[in-house]
Formats: C-alpha cells, sequence, structure tokens
C-alpha cells in the first residue's frame, strides 16, 4: 500500500517513537511483540470470532433515504454505532486486549475524551478478568457523566485528571505516566491513532475492519467497485483512519474529513488542527497540533469531548501533506444542525462526533448521481443531556 507505515515507524515524515528513555524498553518490546502475535492464525482466528459474535460485527451499511432526498444525492451510513458499546472504538480495544493477552500483561490503563474508548476498554476488560484503570479530564467527566457510571459498572477505576484544560490532551499525559511507572505487568490500551510507533499502526489495523466492510457491502448493494466519496470525523482520526484504509490507493475514491472547528476557527476556542496546526511532537510521535510560537500546545476546544484533541494521528498528518484527504471543518452549531436533522430524517441520534462529519453535506456540494459514505462512528445516547439544552435554547 503506497501510505503504509515503513520500518522506522514513520508515514512520510510524520510518526516515529519521540518518548523518554524508560519507556523505551516497553516500546520495543510491544513493536516486536505485536508483529509477531498479528501474524499468528490463532490470535486472529480468536479476534474474527469475538468480533461476530461479541462485537456484533459487521455493522450495516445503511441506504439513508429521507436524508437522500432532502440533499439530492445516494447517501449510505457506515452503522457503527450499532456496535457493542455504541461506537467503534470497540473494535480496537478487543483487538489490543488480545494482544495484551498474549504478551502476558495483566493491568490495562487507557484515555479517554468523550468516554467511548473508556467504556469499549472497561468493557473488554469486564470481558478478559483484567484490572481497568481509565484516566479522564474532569472536563469531560462532568459532560460525558453517562460514560462515567457505565465504566464504573463495568469494573472499571476512573482517575479523574485535573491539568491543563481537563480534557483528552491531558487524560492521554496520566496515562502515559502511569505506564513509565508500571513497565511490568501494564498495557497501555490507547484509543485513537496517535502515540509513539507502533501504536498509530495498531490503531488504524485494528479499525481497518470499516472499510474492508464497506468495500464488500456496497459492492453488494450496488454492483460498483468504489463509493465516490466516503466522509468521516477526525480528533486523533481512529475511525477516519479505519473507514479510508482500503481505499488509499483508490484514487478515484474522494475521501473527506472533518475536524472540530468549535466557536469557529479565528474563535480562540476551536479544535481544528489542519488550520492552526504546524508539525511537532504530540505524546511520542511528530504530527500537526496546534501550537504557539514557541512551541506550547494551545488548549483545543470542541462541544464534542472526543474531537477536543490539539493533534491528529501521524498517518492524517501524511494524507494531509500528500493531498490524499480533504481536511475541512465544522462548527459546533453546524454540527448540532446536521445532527438534528438526521433526527428527524432517519430516527437515529448520531454522536457530536459524527454530526461533524454530517456536516461536510451542508459545506460542500454533491451531485444526484454520487454514492456517499459516512461512517457514524457513535450513538448519541452520551450526548443527550447537550442536544436537549441546546435544541431547547434554539425552540
Amino acid at each position: 500500500m503506497k501510505y503504509e507505515i515503513d520500518e522506522h515507524g514513520y508515514y512520510g515524515n510524520f510518526g516515529g517513537a519521540f518518548i523518554p528513555e524508560m519507556l523505551h524498553a516497553n516500546v520495543s518490546s510491544l513493536k516486536t511483540q505485536y508483529k509477531a502475535i498479528i501474524a499468528d492464525p490463532a490470535f486472529n482466528k480468536e479476534l474474527d470470532i469475538l468480533l461476530k459474535d461479541y462485537v456484533g460485527r459487521p455493522s450495516p451499511l445503511y441506504y439513508a433515504t429521507r436524508l437522500s432526498a432532502y440533499y439530492c444525492t445516494h447517501i449510505y451510513l457506515k452503522r457503527e454505532d450499532l456496535n457493542h458499546t455504541g461506537a467503534h472504538k470497540i473494535n480496537n480495544t478487543v483487538g489490543q486486549i488480545l494482544l495484551a493477552r498474549y504478551m502476558g500483561k495483566t493491568r490495562i490503563i487507557a484515555e479517554t475524551g468523550a468516554g467511548q474508548h473508556g467504556v469499549a476498554t472497561a468493557t473488554v476488560c469486564a470481558l478478559m478478568d483484567m484490572q481497568c484503570i481509565v484516566y479522564m479530564g474532569l472536563t469531560d467527566m462532568k459532560r460525558q457523566a453517562h460514560n462515567v457510571e457505565r465504566m464504573q459498572l463495568l469494573g472499571a477505576q476512573v482517575i479523574p485528571v485535573k491539568s491543563g484544560s481537563m480534557t483528552l490532551k491531558d487524560a492521554t499525559n496520566e496515562a502515559i505516566r502511569d505506564w513509565i511507572n508500571n513497565p511490568a505487568d501494564t498495557y497501555y490500551l490507547i484509543g485513537s491513532v496517535v502515540g509513539p510507533d507502533p501504536y498509530p499502526d495498531i490503531v488504524t489495523r485494528f479499525q481497518s475492519i470499516i472499510s474492508s466492510e464497506i468495500a464488500t457491502q456496497f459492492k453488494e448493494k450496488t454492483g460498483k467497485n468504489n463509493p465516490d466519496v466516503i466522509i468521516a470525523c477526525v480528533g486523533g482520526g481512529s475511525n477516519a483512519a479505519g473507514s479510508f484504509y482500503h481505499f488509499l490507493d483508490e484514487q478515484e475514491v474522494r475521501l473527506i474529513a472533518v475536524e472540530a472547528a468549535g466557536k469557529g476557527i479565528h474563535s480562540g476556542a476551536t479544535a481544528a488542527t489542519m488550520v492552526h496546526g504546524r508539525p511537532g511532537i504530540i505524546h511520542g510521535s511528530k504530527t500537526y497540533l496546534m501550537q504557539t510560537k514557541d512551541g506550547q500546545i494551545e488548549e483545543p476546544y470542541s462541544i464534542s469531548a472526543g474531537l477536543d484533541y490539539p493533534g491528529i494521528g501521524p498517518l492524517h498528518a501524511h494524507l494531509f501533506e500528500k493531498e490524499r484527504v480533504e481536511y475541512i471543518y465544522a462548527t459546533d452549531n453546524e454540527a448540532l444542525n446536521s445532527a438534528y436533522r438526521l433526527i428527524r430524517t432517519e430516527g437515529i441520534i448520531p454522536a457530536l462526533e459524527s454530526a461533524h462529519a454530517l456536516a461536510a453535506l451542508d459545506k460542500l456540494k454533491f451531485s444526484k448521481n454520487e454514492n456517499i459514505i459516512i461512517c457514524l462512528s457513535g450513538r448519541g445516547d452520551k450526548d443527550l443531556t447537550t442536544y436537549i439544552k441546546h435544541y431547547d435554547e434554539q425552540n
């Protein structure tokens, strides 16, 4: 594949492992064992069974009839919201928990923003009878209280992070500190295509089942090999990486990633990395991130906790630099309006993250003959309080 990671852990100019000396043994061991384990037929057989019988894959590719009529084009929704736990995150956690078990690890740590990765991690830890510690920013804990309760019910210890903006970036910092202090028995189950090599590759591979299923399902439904357009939201970028993966070399397929512009790209309250970002180092890899002139990370903002991140995965930085993927943005209000439209036309309540992907339909022009696939990365149960609040303010 043209856009595959190289042997040094880089996608073009981005990636690598910029880590403290105390983490080198952990990361080196993970890289060596990961490549051997994913080549093991027993591992892959067990993973396939779990994805089918536990996660509920394949997730449907749904033709959205009324939404298509509204936009005068053909719109399909890849229904990752119908997975067990309600989002695409479970694809990655099932894969990584098996990887951790094959490596002999017994203690799992994770970071979470919107809480869906935390819930998915707590779920698989319960399944595999492993200790689970989830770091979550206090800001996110307050706006995602429902998911905090789910994690605790599943047996996870949720540790509030009170540094910085108390969001995803800060939770990731604390998880990395924990991993440094507990190298022997602990596996860091990272939630997106970020972090030091080999994590971006690990998460991309486990999420690539999304695009693999899209390719099969779209051909079954239409008789055509490829859709015209695939759209996904992007924070760190795991659902987008998974949705795009098997189409990266198919140049006729238009790939669109939608970032969170927050209150506006010039408001000072945004998470639009590709607008404001430049190359730098964050959480162990070289990528694009929002930073000041002297290299200090800027605090991001989005109404969506899962997109409230100042950087982006190194694969996305590479795809941006090579102009293979179009990176656009949607504000809080644009995402909310798109969510309300889906709710009222299709009876589907999307996660606020997914609502940003839907907003591309209003920001770009599509012809009546185009076939557009949108990754509906998660369901909106966790965001009901936000939806109701803003709906009441508008009515």
